[in-house]
């Protein structure tokens, strides 16, 4: 639900920051300090309205999102009753639902148990290529087991997925059991993701809440100074309590967390501006801090896409023979003999029947060392290793075909009952299909820039692990002059210790010696490997693995949390395809497609190469020392202030109103507004002034206080010329259009008989922040 206004405003305001705000202005009105109070009353205001409008949009997306398939009127079948209309929000588990033959959007998870349905799954796996799914086995092996979520994807139906058509049999509806709905379904889970996100651990901030932390031990030294210091003087009970407490709005700099993100507002904007999205700013800060990247997409087109547009989806009914009499309790026997790609057996299969033919046919796909597993051996061509080397080695893709004669005297309902291992072997091999893996054109100028740059490039792919390393070689991932090393893992077996053995890609024959010194090499770990490795030589996958080969969806995560154990800065850059888990899990996930899946990423780019990924990084450079130096100069500015107005309680005196107001509004804000990287409008530092009336008794001749006044104003310019560091990552100050307009436009003025328009003016002009 969209929270209303109210609850966003109370949400909002309840802060300690407000919170905070509130008490400091309401002790300025006391001293009748009402100029700069207005003004951070007026200034509060925005920004709680444009946070307030910025976070209802956001809710408002999200419910849109999320309602389009959440209120939907689906056909339930309860009990013995007929078919009834009912709405999706009604639905519980346990309830049964039809499929209509044109489709639909999911809205639960639900557990396919007749017919089949093609189903488009980009929601939440970025994959545009429509998956299969199948009945849930009823018969066999399969069918004596329970229903695991995990173990049957295949015929699961998700929330939030497309299903563009179903396929079914003889007439019967196509049906499925409710198993989870609301934020317990997967989709569910995502909304919950976005709306709660995981914590980051960022160093910066840790290291300033422990500053804040020293800063309030020293306004409570100076609350305890200044009680004692009046007590002395036998000053009024009311101006002790004053005075003392405005000692800590002073000392604590309420507006650094709001300061301290000025940097990351500008970043997000120019993000935006060259077409990549951020859904968690506060992660633009890590992206300077990356030192590894994990790549999957570097290629061009998704092979499947282009052969799918060869193959068009067509409406299909299933007709069993007509000596099989369909039974309502039966579920489809076709469905029963297709087997869909699965990532973890690295294969697919298919059985079908010609018309007017009396026996099936079994075909099988998939990676070719599998395949050729599954067949008999004659029918292997001997050659068939050096061949599948020499395409891998050029940077082909291969995929494996071979077929199968089932026996005739099967029928449709027998081979329902069958199960994959049985259908899936004898197999004769067929050939081998090779397809190019074109390197996109600005692959090898991006990685060449990371590596200059020292951050580590890493390729995690499911792809053969030769083809894997020759894509590697082509785009500079791995150097001409350098070495792969295969690693080969096996676990523990009859009494003997899990053991890795390493060879060459060049000859694998050859192993590599343990004296040998060779320090231009790279590891290649294929997923198997990686099982092994990860549980018994962790340490080794950080040394110089660059390559990750045949890598499963939960792998490619885990892999990130391993680097990450190891105190790595993680990115992970891929096109949502079985990469949502470690884009989420990464410091800095990177989606190249724009599908709703990359709701799951904090940043996603319209550009579907990795070009974007130097310019993330860049940005998050700036936005990182522009945080830095932003934290150093409020800071400092706050102990400045509170050593001149301490000082100046030790003689019986304070700095004034239009004193205060110089400070704050005209130096600190206008720094501050003209960095493009610190827009500190919520300054509240320092303000404990007295009405300044000519008349007054109060306002003397007083040299102490024109001394530190001047002196902290020059302190405060040299503090933001000794923080404002430009290169490598940031603007030089010429560059600044902010900086000049104010400049220019500013007027001259005098305060205490100085001329203070030049010394501003000089003072911006050296001092100004480098904007990003």
């Amino acid at each position: 639900r969209v929270p209303s206004l109210l609850k966003l405003l109370v949400k909002e305001v309840l802060n300690p920051f407000y919170i905070f705000q509130l008490f400091s202005i309401i002790l300025w009105s006391f001293e009748d300090y009402y100029y700069y109070a207005s003004a951070i009353v007026f200034m509060s205001i925005i920004s709680i309205a444009t946070s307030l409008y910025t976070i209802k949009k956001q809710y408002v997306m999200l419910h849109d999102m999320v309602a389009a398939h959440s209120v939907v009127r689906v056909s339930v079948c309860r009990g013995n009753k007929d078919i009834e209309q009912a709405m999706s929000t009604e639905l519980v588990p346990g309830d049964v639902i039809v499929i209509p033959a044109n489709g639909m959007i999911m809205p639960c998870d639900a557990v396919l148990f007749r017919g089949t349905c093609i189903v488009n799954e980009s929601m939440l796996t970025g994959e545009s290529v429509p998956v299969t799914k199948t009945s849930l086995p009823s018969a066999g092996e399969e069918g004596a087991r329970s229903y695991n979520m995990d173990e049957h994807k295949k015929h699961t139906l998700y929330c939030g997925t497309h299903v563009i058509q179903t396929r079914f049999y003889a007439g019967e509806l196509v049906k499925a059991v409710v198993v989870r709905t609301g934020f317990s379904t997967e989709k569910g889970q995502l909304v919950r993701s976005i709306l709660y996100p995981k914590p980051t651990d960022f160093k910066l901030y840790h290291d300033a809440y422990l500053f804040l932390l020293c800063l309030v031990g020293v306004a409570g030294i100076g609350f305890i100074y200044t009680i004692v210091l009046s007590i002395m003087n036998k000053v009024p009970a009311k101006t002790i309590i004053i005075e003392s407490l405005d000692i800590v709005t002073i000392t604590v700099p309420p507006a650094l967390p709001a300061a301290m993100t000025a940097g990351i507002v500008y970043a997000q904007r120019r993000l935006k501006r060259i077409g990549i999205f951020c859904i968690s700013p506060q992660r633009i800060n890590m992206c300077g801090q990356l030192n590894v990247v994990c790549f999957d997409k570097i290629l061009e087109e998704p092979t499947e896409e282009e052969t799918a547009l060869h193959n068009p989806i067509m409406p299909t009914v299933v007709r069993p023979p007509k000596h099989i009499a369909p039974e309502s309790h039966q579920s489809n026997p076709l469905t029963q003999s297709m087997f869909p790609f699965s990532s973890a057996l690295q294969r697919m299969s298919v059985v079908v029947r010609r018309l007017g033919v009396k026996h099936m046919d079994a075909f099988l796909k998939g990676a070719p060392e599998v395949v050729a597993s599954l067949c008999r051996q004659h029918t292997i061509p001997q050659t068939f290793t050096e061949t599948l080397e020499d395409y891998t080695r050029q940077g082909f893709r291969v995929i494996a075909l071979a077929h199968r004669q089932l026996e005739s005297k099967l029928s449709w309902h027998k081979v329902q009952s069958l199960s994959r291992d049985v259908i899936e072997t004898n197999m004769e091999f067929l050939g081998l299909i090779i397809m190019q893996n074109k390197i996109k054109p600005e692959t090898a100028g991006v990685l060449c820039e990371l590596q200059r740059a020292n951050i580590r490039t890493l390729m995690v792919t499911g792809d053969n692990m030769l083809t894997a390393i020759s894509v590697a070689r082509d785009c500079g991932m791995v150097r001409p002059h350098e070495k792969v090393i295969i690693a080969d893992a096996v676990p523990p077996k009859d009494f003997q210790p899990a053991s890795i053995t390493w060879h060459y890609t060049e000859n694998q024959a050859q192993a590599v010696k343990d004296n040998e010194q060779e320090q231009s090499y790279h590891f290649a770990v294929s997923g198997k490997a990686f099982a092994v490795i990860l549980e018994y030589f962790p340490q080794l996958l950080v040394l110089r693995a660059t390559v990750f080969a045949r890598m499963a969806p939960d792998q490619k995560t885990q892999l990130v949390e391993v680097l990450q154990s190891m105190d790595y800065t993680v990115g992970m850059c891929g096109d949502g395809a079985n990469d949502c888990g470690a884009l989420k899990r990464a410091h800095s996930g990177i989606s190249l497609s724009e599908l709703e899946a990359s709701v799951a990423s904090p940043f996603t780019s319209s550009t579907s190469n990795i070009s974007c990924v130097p310019n993330l990084i860049r940005e998050g450079r700036a936005a990182l020392i522009t945080s830095f130096c932003v934290f150093k100069f409020m800071a400092l500015y706050s102990i400045i202030q509170f050593i001149s107005v301490i000082l100046l309680y030790s003689v019986l005196s304070n700095l004034g109103d239009f004193q205060f107001l110089f400070i704050d509004l005209i130096i600190i804000l206008t720094i501050a507004f003209t960095s493009d990287a610190c827009n500190v409008s919520r300054s509240i530092f320092s303000l404990r002034v007295n009405v300044t009336d000519p008349q007054n008794h109060k306002n003397i001749r007083n040299y102490e206080n024109t001394s530190l006044f001047y002196i902290s104003a020059f302190q405060y310019l040299a503090v933001a010329i000794v923080f404002s560091k430009g290169k490598p990552f940031r603007q030089p100050s010429y560059k600044n259009c902010k900086a000049k307009t104010v400049l220019s436009a500013m007027p001259p003025f005098k305060i205490a008989n100085c001329d203070l328009h030049a010394l501003i003016c000089l003072g911006v002009f050296l001092s100004m922040v480098h904007h990003c």
